[in-house]
């Protein structure tokens, strides 16, 4: 249908004072102000020509054709309807509403405009008219609002039906992994009390370098230094941390370490991993269907992948019985795997790890669970978000062994805050070595990989920066 007969259609909708163009729709990074309400007095205007959109155009035509192409025509159809409605819009102000009614007939509507922004990193509806946004850390309540719970519920059913899951009643939660490797969560009444809510944590299409976390301080050369000289030298490595701190981000990079002539078999849920390696396998969970049958969990993953011939196994975290499967495998042969806990501290890492293990049913004394972590198990790295937004390692620690019936650790590194002074908007502190050599010095140097002598004095290393 030629663009201005789409125009002609037009229901003949007249205009009202809601759509009084004295509001300037400016983006401004799409926060709102601190003396604002996020709201939008278009919001009629932009369904009414939408609803026009519809019933003249095919949509699911439209969806099933390139992105690019296809946007320019509907952007232009939504221009020549809002002439027709005839109410007074700067220029500015019509063409970003043409690109609003394009996002709600091929996108996702108001969140859009926020997974186009690359400083965006996660994306939170919890009612209609509150949708917040995380940039650099912080959560920002945004500009962004849907009409109402329907229309979320639309968006909802947009995000899901390309990658065939289905959210309703019966089934009021749903966790996957968007085309672009975004991991969402929804969550729908009558277990959402409120309204239908959505979580969206953006993939990263930058993937971040040992270069990136120097410059942003999460670590410091001397403890590069050493994380390389472990992967290498085919240490098990746990990072822990709570949510989104940048655990998987630093697996990432921990796994770049891996020499390319290596096979490597990663298992996530779902995943995320972006490893660079020629010999790369990756596994994936898979949840059960509509009849509840045909789930795959990390388990089974993780004892399927040692048939595999695999020099790496990675695991992307570990949240249940898999601990025991992967430990088997650290302890029979499979060493220099990598994976990720949540937890809060590197003892309370350890302690998580143990549950997990109980959680695989196997019946096992405590004492048997502690040696087998504390045998498989050689470093624990531990991230942290700090009150300023910014992901730090603060604290590096040992497995050393056992004493009695209690897993012995030492620190080697523990970042130390620095009060009285910021430097910029950051928190000041430093990433500092405790002065103990970790006994895993001792089996690089078997493997023919030296650390310089004063990688690990306080005052002799030099090598790190104050951050």
């Amino acid at each position: 249908m030629a663009i201005n007969q789409v125009a002609e259609r037009g229901n003949g909708h007249q205009p009202n004072g809601h759509y009084a163009s004295e509001h300037s729709l400016t983006e401004d990074n799409h926060i709102v102000g601190p003396d604002e309400q996020p709201g939008d007095p278009f919001m009629d205007l932009k369904f009414s020509i939408h609803e026009q959109l519809v019933r003249v155009l095919d949509v699911q035509k439209l969806n099933g054709g390139d992105p690019a192409k296809v946007r320019p025509s509907v952007e232009e159809a939504a221009g020549l309807l809002l002439l027709k409605e005839g109410i007074p819009l700067t220029r500015a102000e019509r063409a970003r509403l043409g690109t609003e009614i394009a996002d709600e007939v091929l996108g996702l509507g108001p969140l859009e405009p926020l997974l186009r922004d690359r400083s965006v990193t996660e994306v939170l509806v919890n009612r209609p008219n509150q949708v917040y946004v995380e940039q650099k850390g912080i959560l920002y309540l945004s500009r962004a609002v849907f009409r109402d719970d329907a229309h979320v519920m639309r968006i909802i059913d947009r995000i899901l039906g390309p990658i065939g899951r289905h959210v309703d009643e019966a089934s009021p939660m749903v966790d996957a992994r968007l085309a672009d490797g975004s991991r969402v969560n929804v969550v729908i009444p009558p277990l959402a009390l409120d309204s239908p809510t959505v979580s969206i944590r953006k993939f990263s299409r930058d993937v971040l370098t040992v270069d990136d976390l120097l410059r942003l301080g999460t670590l410091n050369a001397a403890l590069v230094e050493l994380l390389r000289a472990c992967v290498e030298g085919k240490v098990n490595i746990v990072i822990s941390g709570g949510t989104g701190t940048g655990k998987t981000t630093l697996l990432n990079i921990l796994s770049s370490f891996i020499p390319p002539v290596e096979r490597i078999v990663t298992i996530e849920d779902p995943a995320e991993l972006q490893l660079q390696q020629p010999h790369v396998v990756r596994l994936e969970t898979r949840p059960p269907n509509i009849e509840g049958k045909g789930q795959v969990v990390q388990r089974d993953l993780v004892r399927n992948a040692l048939r595999m011939r695999p020099d790496r196994i990675i695991v992307g975290e570990v949240r249940s019985g898999e601990a025991f499967d992967m430990l088997q495998a650290m302890n029979t042969g499979h060493e220099g795997s990598l994976t990720t806990v949540h937890a809060n501290s590197t003892r309370d890492a350890l302690a998580r790890i143990e549950n997990m293990v109980l959680m695989a049913s196997l019946d096992l004394p405590v004492r048997a669970i502690r040696e087998q972590v504390a045998s498989a198990l050689n470093l624990i790295v531990h991230l942290s978000r700090l009150a300023d937004g910014s992901r730090r390692v603060v604290r590096v620690t040992e497995i050393a062994g056992m004493e009695g019936d209690i897993i012995t650790v030492q620190d080697i590194f523990e970042f130390h805050y620095l009060q009285g002074y910021r430097e910029g908007d950051r928190l000041a502190g430093e990433l500092r070595p405790t002065g103990l050599r970790p006994k895993i010095v001792d089996r690089l140097e078997r493997r023919g990989i030296f650390l310089p002598p004063d990688s690990f004095s306080p005052e002799g290393s030099g090598r790190w920066n104050r951050r």
